[in-house]
């Protein structure tokens, strides 16, 4: 019996030993062929704009292109999912974002993942304002007159949102329970097609982060209310904040970042960030990422574990006290 327990031991110590020694060769080697970064939304959003706009640099600094897949659908799960069930060889990474390990989560139980324990966190890459704008055509053009036009007319306008349990989704139902206000969903597969429809007059109003709606607005095409940051942006100098107008709660940006499967290994997931450290210091890339109205947060695996975990606190405690379900 001690015999076998000896050899059993040893036995344990050779397989472990195999597989650390080839964890270290793959990491040392890693990559030797591209990588796939699933984009969780349809094209056009502002994690597809965060992602393409760091992607290419990534791919010169690990020496192997990144390539974008975009996998929309049920706000951001069904590409989630697919980086969840992913190898954990680090040639298969994916975009995180507030709505896929934050607010989708805290309001669906049957998503199918867990936002803290399903997935390997990389690094946050840009903090995002968000926005409320509206269709030119809507009867308001400040904050003031528009939550009286919905205060005086319930149910009568509705928002586009990038999908079901999105950030949208669960801002917008925030800002309803705090002023009081009935105005209907109606999500898209991502914030490319919501904002396509709101622009085109279908949809009156979205909440959307500010990089995918800014170049709407630029151009007229979209009406800027309230945003959500830390102050006025320059971009947008006379639209208050959310906190301005008595609404502190609902005045959260988001985050965009780089996670992949769970049990990535750490040499791997190094290589990952430092690579986008390299990547954002590009200036080309910098300015790219800082056009949009984002700010560039590079903060490594261990901070970014930190920030997923107190941003799907914050969420779930929203979705407990305003008492939201899916529709």
């Amino acid at each position: 019996m001690k015999l076998f327990f000896f050899r059993y031991l040893k036995l344990s110590g050779a397989l472990f030993f195999v597989v650390s020694f080839s964890a270290s060769v793959l990491a040392q080697t890693y990559p030797n062929r591209p990588i796939r970064l699933i984009v969780p939304f349809a094209p056009g959003g502002s994690t597809d704009i965060i992602a393409r706009s760091v992607a290419d640099a990534l791919g010169r600094q690990l020496g192997q292109p990144v390539i974008v897949d975009n996998k929309a659908g049920g706000g951001g799960s069904v590409g989630a999912l697919e980086i969840m069930r992913a190898p954990k060889d680090g040639y298969t990474i994916g975009m995180a974002t507030v709505s896929t390990t934050a607010a989708n989560p805290a309001i669906n139980s049957k998503i199918g993942y867990d936002p803290i324990k399903d997935f390997t966190p990389i690094t946050n890459i840009a903090a995002t304002p968000n926005v409320i704008a509206v269709n030119p055509s809507f009867p308001a053009k400040d904050f003031k007159t528009f939550l009286q036009v919905l205060k005086t007319n319930p149910g009568k306008y509705s928002y586009s949102s990038s999908g079901t349990g999105g950030i949208g989704h669960l801002q917008t139902e925030l800002f309803k329970s705090l002023t009081g206000v009935f105005i209907v969903h109606i999500p898209y597969r991502g914030a490319g097609p919501a904002l396509a429809d709101t622009v085109g007059g279908q949809v009156p109003m979205i909440f959307d982060n500010l990089p995918s709606a800014l170049p709407f607005i630029k151009d007229g095409k979209l009406v800027p209310i309230v945003v959500a940051a830390p102050k006025r942006l320059p971009q947008l100098p006379n639209v208050p904040t959310f906190t301005e107008v008595g609404l502190a709660p609902v005045n959260r940006m988001a985050y965009y970042g780089f996670l992949g499967p769970a049990g990535m290994p750490r040499d791997i997931v190094e290589k990952i960030y430092a690579g986008v450290q390299k990547a954002v210091s590009d200036p080309a890339v910098h300015k790219r990422i800082e056009e949009t109205g984002s700010i560039i947060n590079v903060n490594g695996p261990d901070e970014f574990a930190k920030e997923i975990k107190a941003e799907y606190a914050v969420y779930k405690d929203v979705v407990v006290k305003q008492k939201l379900q899916l529709d």
